[in-house]
């Protein structure tokens, strides 16, 4: 394998780490209206994800950096051609973000319904839009000879990336509803599994139709068998779930995002990004990549670097492993 090649698994693996680490933070902002009853239990919800939810974050940007140094020609073609979706997920983090620091500032109950509907919001635009956009990589869009995107906004609006976007909005709200029935207790995490029960079956359906036309329509057999592979994952996480297995549920969902997206990727290759227009036109693993040299340099620093940074966030998931319970919003607010 050249150096090309793994950086293109390698930013595979990054954005897996990504989705499936900051997924389940966008499905437990997406279920606030769903679960909780009143402020505590919304405290007890943000609280599952408030020590995490920031370092999740940061495998976008180590992914979007991987990407711009290893395929310059790809972050350009992709940043530029999805620029308003692009722009509106930025957005919608920054709005979520600042919505987990200030709400808690001040207590009338009008000043804290306006951010948690900012934190609904920015979880469930990038749910959205991110199976938007990566379900449009792989149908490919057209390029011009220079790899510019010569389409439009509306153009990425396609029945097929509107279903890549559904199915990851369905799969992030599934898993965030998991990871609250792993992560809180009482009440809320009896009412967090039912829901992730009632998601499941619509996720497992939506999804379904997904990979099948990725299969049929732009896949390979190694995107089939991952595909494959992520939708036994999925019905293995909701039987387990019916058995109340939270820890189980939770692993193999998340292993199922990390298969769908491995699928993504295995149905480019060699391409990075298809050209829809014209097959000349379209940008691969060879004529996307930075030097040898360059990629060289950037695998001795991810060698050394990403021990590190795995060993420092398995370090903050083992610190912050407990359930949340309301006795202890209720009590720090005393």
């Amino acid at each position: 394998m050249d150096l090309s090649t793994l950086w293109f698994w390698l930013i595979a693996a990054l954005f897996v780490g990504y989705f499936v680490l900051d997924g389940f933070d966008f499905g437990v902002g997406m279920s606030l209206p769903f679960l909780a009853k009143d402020d505590t239990d919304r405290r007890v919800m943000i609280n599952t994800i408030g020590p995490v939810w920031d370092l999740n974050e940061t495998w976008l940007i180590v992914a979007g950096a991987a990407l711009f140094a290893a395929f310059p020609e790809w972050y350009a073609t992709m940043f530029s051609g999805f620029y308003l979706a692009l722009l509106l997920i930025l957005l919608a983090l920054i709005a979520r973000g600042v919505s987990f620091e200030y709400r808690h500032q001040r207590p009338e109950s009008r000043w804290k319904a306006w951010f948690d509907g900012m934190i609904i919001v920015g979880s469930a635009v990038p749910a959205l839009l991110w199976g938007v956009a990566f379900a449009n990589v792989v149908r490919g869009v057209p390029l011009d000879a220079d790899h510019n995107y010569i389409g439009t906004f509306f153009d990425l609006l396609n029945p097929y990336a509107l279903l890549g976007g559904v199915t990851t909005l369905l799969l992030f709200f599934t898993h965030g509803a998991l990871f609250l029935a792993l992560k809180a207790d009482g009440d809320i995490r009896v009412r967090a599994r039912r829901l992730a029960i009632k998601s499941g079956v619509i996720t497992i359906l939506v999804a379904a139709s997904f990979l099948v036309w990725t299969t049929f329509a732009y896949g390979s057999i190694a995107s089939a068998l991952l595909s494959a592979g992520a939708a036994v994952a999925l019905i293995v996480s909701f039987l387990a779930n019916l058995r109340g297995k939270e820890g189980w549920a939770f692993a193999l969902m998340a292993a199922t995002i990390a298969l769908a997206v491995l699928s993504l990727f295995a149905s480019l290759i060699p391409d990075v990004m298809p050209a829809s227009n014209d097959v000349a036109n379209s940008l691969t693993i060879a004529n996307a990549s930075s030097s040898p040299y360059t990629l060289t340099v950037m695998s001795w620093t991810a060698l050394i670097a990403m021990p590190l940074i795995l060993a420092y966030q398995g370090w903050t998931y083992w610190v912050f492993r407990k359930r949340v319970t309301r006795s202890h919003i209720e009590a720090a607010a005393h």
